[in-house]
């Protein structure tokens, strides 16, 4: 039964692993979003009966505005919190909301010369808004509000309609809030920092481990291909050249038929690999064969940041990309009517596509000779055998396209089929030569 184990054609899907990050911006981002709304919660609560107590004092639309603003702001930011959707945001319009209402306090007050016997509650949600600015703004900018809004504050605590407490009251009130904020600042930039160092240090690993990957298959390939070369193609060449009867030049033909069976075999073995390539760091290696082409070639890199393929399936496109830019380069002409371009992005159902295409002189995909391999071996066999599909439009006149699609199984339903219509070339706006 080991023969029924091996797999002609596994699931690419399945290689699709999700990284475990012990740490990393993301996840704290995303527990510091949820933190600083639990504790908006807890402190909007607290602070709630001195604002029901204090708004007799205030003017009604003030009161109104401000009180809906900042309990508002804590109710959307536990929620987006929670469905990881527009949290910065959310923690901008707290603090920027919250300094308003500080700013604007001694004006709301109906009668600003009467002392208020209370706290203003506005003082129990001073360490919320320092917290929200610290995650959501620059550090320079949250260390800027961390000192204006208890500063604020402070002077507000003079005011009569802060409370007219003494001048040391009131810098201790802000030098407490301060320091408060500055302990959930510094908190916030050195886990940022951490994450950051993780992230780049994850991200240089996963590099490196590729790159040794593709050594390591390279080489592989290369040794397979030299046994084959020795074994078999050689020995070809000396039967041929000794063959002078019928019965022996029979005899070379078959063993030529042979020997290219034994070469397309090698280069339909991918070696098996169950690590990911990140889609960003593929395209950066096509930038760099694009700089060797001598041509100008557009990149244009989609919605790909974050996404990853098995390494397998990457060197498949990256491969079929090379080779059909090399074709490119070489058949569709040079001159200021000739551009070239590649486009990649991953839809929402994790379709990876590859466009390659250029405004040259195109040619008729049925009519390239069987034995010309760039197109057939190179390009369409890699992406079969690597699970995706490649597909040509061209026509001659209209330039070519050639789009490489990974995974098949990802495919929208009656798409496996190539287009290779004129109206489809005009469609998209493509041409090019391709061989």
């Amino acid at each position: 039964m080991a023969g029924e184990g091996r797999l002609s054609h596994p699931n690419p899907l399945g290689a699709l692993r999700p990284p475990r990050n012990p740490i990393s911006r993301a996840l704290l981002d995303k527990v510091l979003g949820r933190i600083i709304a639990a504790a908006g919660l807890v402190f909007g609560l607290q602070a709630l009966p001195g604002m029901i107590g204090q708004v007799d004092d205030m003017q009604i639309a003030w009161a109104w505005a401000i009180g809906v603003a900042m309990f508002g702001g804590f109710v959307a930011l536990a929620v987006a919190s929670l469905v990881q959707r527009g949290v910065t945001t959310v923690e901008a319009f707290v603090a920027i909301a919250y300094l308003i209402a500080l700013v604007t306090w001694p004006l709301a007050v109906d009668d600003p010369s009467e002392i208020q016997s209370s706290v203003p509650w506005l003082w129990y949600l001073c360490t919320v808004a320092t917290a929200s600015a610290a995650s959501a703004f620059s550090t320079w900018i949250a260390t800027g509000y961390l000192f204006v809004a208890p500063a604020v504050y402070g002077f507000i605590r003079l005011t009569p309609s802060g409370g007219a407490v003494s001048p040391q009251r009131a810098t201790l009130d802000s030098v407490y809030a301060i320091l408060l904020g500055g302990a959930v600042l510094i908190l916030v930039v050195i886990l940022r920092q951490a994450a950051a160092n993780v992230d780049q240090a994850q991200a240089t690993a996963v590099a490196r481990y590729s790159e040794a990957i593709r050594e390591h298959a390279t080489e592989l390939e290369r040794v397979e291909v030299d046994a084959i070369v020795h074994d078999s193609v050689l020995t070809t060449f000396i039967q041929a050249a000794r063959a002078w009867s019928p019965e022996e030049r029979e005899l070379s033909t078959n063993m030529a038929r042979n020997a290219m069976s034994h070469l397309s075999a090698a280069a339909s073995t991918t070696p098996f690999d169950e690590s990911d390539t990140t889609l960003v760091s593929m395209v950066d290696r096509i930038e760099a064969a694009v700089a060797d082409l001598g041509v100008v070639v557009s990149v244009q890199r989609g919605s790909i940041e974050g996404e990853a393929v098995p390494s397998t399936a990457a060197e498949a496109l990256y491969s079929a990309t090379v080779q059909a830019l090399v074709n490119s380069s070489q058949h569709a002409g040079h001159g200021p009517g000739v551009s070239r371009w590649v486009g990649i992005d991953r839809d929402a159902g994790g379709l990876t596509t590859v466009e390659v295409g250029d405004t040259g002189r195109g040619f008729e995909p049925a009519s390239v000779p069987t034995e010309r391999l760039g197109v057939r071996v190179s390009i369409h066999e890699r992406l079969n055998n690597a699970g995706g599909l490649a597909t040509i439009d061209s026509s001659p006149g209209q330039g070519t396209v050639v789009r490489l699609r990974w995974p098949v199984d990802a495919l929208p339903d009656g798409s496996e089929a190539p287009d290779r219509s004129p109206d489809r070339a005009d469609e998209t706006g493509v041409a090019g030569g391709s061989r």
